[in-house]
């Protein structure tokens, strides 16, 4: 009985450990590499040692390619990279748990952009709700007090539109073996990052330091959460697995909470709460399977 509860709740247990290793190792990266390489370095590292990982696991060389697929990788691969890019950006100045409900807009946007359902329109109040606290568009005391950096919120809205990209060219190679596509993928995103992270660090990326806690990173926060996300996915249905990759925003909330003491205000969290139920309830009500829009929400 107990195997068989442990292998009922497995496939949750893995979306939700995903979500938990993702956000451990971008607050690692932030803590341990930002002060070294910066975010562009940082991105560089992450990324191409994440490529180099996922190439050595799943050898994408075995199969073939044909030139339309090799297309969409390397778009959605371009996406990949500028969306880490912006993502890391706006870390500089934003908590890690807002940025995230930032750009989490993008995916959310995809779910609902297809759809003109009564339903639907709940979950953009919500989510426009929850950006509009978080936005530095308010007026008075308490809005000031809690206002974000503008350069910030636009480098993590820019994430949002490559997130969204992101999903729109990842279905274009849905049909390929999810190893196949998110190793290329990757391998194409490490060529975007990887000169601008060479311009701005330079050799500092090659210390051993760098090296060992980029690659550590690499593993917690790309290979471990894909290689969940892909067990996950083959044993939960579509809107299940949606609803749990939603709890990402507060789950990175919590854990720079206590991993970079970011504490936010309750008018964040409730930001953070309005974002999460919009993306549940778009995952819960939608139609079309949503895998694809939070398969390897790498993002972050």
């Amino acid at each position: 009985m107990t195997f068989s509860r442990f292998h009922r709740f497995f496939p949750l247990l893995a979306v939700f450990a995903s979500v938990t290793a993702l956000g451990i190792g971008t607050s690692w990266a932030k803590h341990g590499l930002f002060p070294l390489v910066g975010a562009q370095g940082t991105t560089a590292v992450r990324v191409g040692l994440s490529a180099v990982l996922m190439l050595a696991l799943w050898r994408p060389w075995r199969w073939r390619l044909a030139r339309a697929d090799a297309m969409a990788i390397a778009c959605y691969g371009a996406a990949l990279g500028g969306m880490n890019l912006m993502f890391y950006m706006s870390l500089r100045t934003l908590p890690f748990g807002l940025a995230v409900a930032i750009e989490f807009s993008g995916p959310l946007a995809v779910a609902i952009g297809s759809s003109r359902r009564a339903m639907d329109f709940v979950w953009v109040a919500l989510a426009i709700a929850g950006l509009g606290m978080l936005l530095p568009l308010g007026v008075g005391p308490g809005a000031l007090a809690d206002a974000l950096d503008p350069v910030g919120v636009l480098y993590a809205l820019s994430a949002a539109v490559f997130w969204a990209l992101y999903i729109v060219f990842g279905k274009r190679a849905g049909h390929l073996h999810a190893g196949h596509s998110v190793s290329l993928g990757l391998l194409v995103a490490a060529l975007v990052v990887v000169p601008v992270g060479v311009v701005h660090a330079g050799a500092a990326l090659l210390s051993p330091a760098v090296l060992l806690t980029g690659l550590a990173v690499a593993a917690v926060s790309s290979a471990i959460p894909i290689s969940l996300e892909m067990m996950a996915l083959k044993r939960l249905p579509q809107e299940a697995f949606g609803i749990m990759i939603s709890m990402e925003p507060a789950v990175a909330a919590v854990l720079a909470m206590g991993l970079l003491g970011e504490h936010l205000s309750m008018v964040q969290w409730l930001a953070i709460g309005c974002i999460v139920a919009a993306s549940m309830g778009s995952a819960l009500t939608a139609r079309r399977p949503l895998a694809t829009a939070a398969q390897v929400p790498q993002g972050v």
